[in-house]
Order: C-alpha cells, then sequence, then structure tokens
C-alpha cells in the first residue's frame, strides 16, 4: 500500500509555542498542513510570517473560531484532495513529544488500516483536575464501547488513515470541539477499526495556555457522553456478539 504522510497541526492562538513544535517537525522531511481555527489578528498574522517561506507548509485558516475538531476536519479533508495517505495529528502546545514521532509513523507503515495513538505518560506535572477528567471518560469509554480496547481517548498524538477516517466523518456525526479526540476513536471502535497504542511522554508547558473551558466545555462532553451511550444501546447485540467472538 502506497504510504505518503503529512503532518496535521490545528492552531488556535498558541502562536508563542507552534513555533517550536513546527521547528522540531522541519528536519522530518514531511509537508505540514496547519489550520488556524480562527486565532486573534495577532496570532493569526505572526503564524503567517512565520510560515511565509516555508514552502513545506500549508497553512489554511477558519475565518472564526469552530473548534478543533472542525480544524481536524478542514485538514484532513485537503489532505484527502491532494492524496495524502494518512495525517499524523499533533497538538500545537508543545504537549507531545517529536522524538516519537518516526515510531508512530513506523507503526502506520505497518498496520496502515489503523488508527495509532500515543498512549500518554503524565509526569508531576499533570493537574488534578485533567487526571480525575481522563479517569471518568476513560471509565464511561468502557461503557460505551462495552470494550477495554480503547486504552486511551483524549491524547491528540496520533496518526489517521485519510480515507478511513474521511469514512467515518461521512458516516457518523463527530463533535467539532473538545469532544472530537474522544468520540472519533469511539465511533472508529464502532465500525471495526483497530486502534494500535505506543506509550510517550506529555508534558504541560509553564507557558501553555489551555483552551478548555469549563462550562462550555463540559457541556460539550455531558452532550458527548449522552450520544455516545445512546449509540451503544442502539449497537448492543451487535456490541455484545463482537465481545463474545473475541472472548
Amino acid at each position: 500500500m502506497r504510504f505518503n504522510p503529512c503532518f496535521l497541526i490545528p492552531h488556535y492562538n498558541h502562536h508563542q509555542l507552534v513555533d517550536q513544535v513546527i521547528e522540531k517537525l522541519k528536519g522530518l522531511s514531511l509537508p505540514l498542513i496547519l489550520v488556524d481555527d480562527g486565532s486573534s489578528r495577532e496570532s493569526f498574522y505572526s503564524v503567517q510570517r512565520m510560515v511565509v517561506d516555508q514552502s513545506w507548509i500549508k497553512l489554511l485558516h477558519h475565518a472564526s473560531n469552530r473548534g478543533k475538531g472542525a480544524a481536524f476536519l478542514t485538514g484532513l479533508r485537503y489532505a484527502h484532495r491532494f492524496s495524502y495517505t494518512h495525517v499524523l495529528q499533533i497538538d500545537a502546545d508543545g504537549q507531545h513529544n517529536c522524538d516519537d514521532i518516526p515510531r508512530l509513523l513506523a507503526l502506520a507503515r505497518q498496520s496502515p488500516e489503523s488508527i495509532i495513538s500515543g498512549f500518554p505518560i503524565f509526569g508531576k506535572d499533570m493537574p488534578r483536575s485533567r487526571y480525575y477528567g481522563r479517569l471518568i471518560t476513560h471509565l464511561l469509554v468502557i461503557v460505551e464501547t462495552l470494550s477495554l480496547s480503547v486504552r486511551d481517548s483524549m491524547c491528540g498524538f496520533r496518526v489517521y488513515p485519510v480515507e478511513l477516517t474521511n469514512s467515518l466523518f461521512d458516516k457518523y456525526f463527530i463533535g467539532a470541539r473538545m469532544d472530537f479526540d474522544t468520540e472519533v476513536l469511539v465511533k472508529a471502535n464502532w465500525s471495526g477499526t483497530t486502534i494500535l497504542y505506543l506509550p510517550t511522554p506529555v508534558v504541560y508547558p509553564k507557558s501553555g495556555i489551555s483552551h478548555f473551558h469549563y462550562i462550555h466545555d463540559n457541556i460539550f462532553m455531558i452532550r458527548m457522553h449522552c450520544r455516545l451511550l445512546l449509540g451503544m444501546l442502539v449497537r448492543l447485540p451487535y456490541l455484545i456478539r463482537r465481545r463474545k467472538s473475541v472472548n
């Protein structure tokens, strides 16, 4: 199978950090799709100046903030149109370990029809609120899939097969904001897609800015889990049969 990957970074007001991520990606000789999701004028122009002479970077722009999932989908559709086979999604805020990119890509080359996800290893800098939020989400995902195969659903450091992931967006509703990372993996699991994991350290940079809004984004997450639990009930006979066949 042809293997023609590229990088994909959804970006929203992280111009102070994304330049460091881009610098680390530069030596890996892959194209980059950078999707600015309605950043402030200052942030967008800063990124625009940063990439103006970088022919390996394609900068796409949303006029208003539409969410991480929407920015990912814009980049995914662009990758599909230009015949990339895989996109490696990495966050703009410097949380992810770029040294593990070759290993992620190697797994994707070996299993081109699978989604390859980082399995985060956190240090002491992880906020306790994030720890408990991730734990609750993980327990709900186990119920929503009747499976332990989705070992982590929130790490945004992933390699997606472009054709397969496009079909997921065509088949299912997938949230456009902070609910995206979890929802796309649950619905990939429902569709029978294999998800493979690579342990990787995740850090919280001291200069990092979180765009998680505790009221609005928690509402999105609650709505998402309601959708997924209802979807699980509709698929319950299939999920039970699948679980029995695995066992």
